[in-house]
């Protein structure tokens, strides 16, 4: 066998895996939960009032944005964004579609932590939380490389 054939199944072999993979991930607790709440979200009156709120609250802020903190309505039209988006916390809709978005996340970030350290514990993994997990030993630092806790 030829390194091209060999490189072109071990291509066929490593898609093949990523469907499995990609279909047990769409039979998951977390995507039905998340597309559940997604419809829901989608279909709730209360839901579209708060995201026209939202985008109304968020196209002020950015008129307000363009001149920076110095604008006369920065601070108003920042704090009626939090208003908002701590108010559409109270819609149950709301608040499970993100709770759900979130778990999705995180299993997608586990699954993508497994693969990337099953080559190397140094290959690092994007990740949405602007607090990533660490799972300590040497990705502990974030740099990937050497520092004082990887010994």
């Amino acid at each position: 066998m030829s390194l091209m054939e060999r490189q072109a199944l071990d291509l066929s072999l490593l898609l093949s895996k990523a469907g499995d993979l990609a279909d047990a991930l769409m039979r998951s607790v977390e995507v039905a939960d998340y597309v559940y709440w997604k419809h829901e979200m989608e279909l709730d009156p209360e839901a579209l009032k708060m995201k026209m709120r939202l985008a109304r609250a968020k196209e002020r802020f950015e008129e307000c944005e363009r001149f920076g903190h110095f604008h006369p309505n920065y601070h108003e039209a920042l704090d009626a964004v939090r208003t908002v988006e701590a108010e559409s916390e109270q819609v149950e809709s709301i608040r499970e579609y993100k709770r759900a978005e979130k778990a999705l996340d995180d299993l997608l970030y586990d699954v993508s932590v497994t693969i990337a350290h099953s080559i190397s514990p140094s290959v690092k993994v994007p990740s949405n939380d602007p607090f990533p997990k660490s799972g300590g030993g040497c990705d502990s630092c974030g740099s990937g490389g050497s520092c004082s806790s990887c010994g």
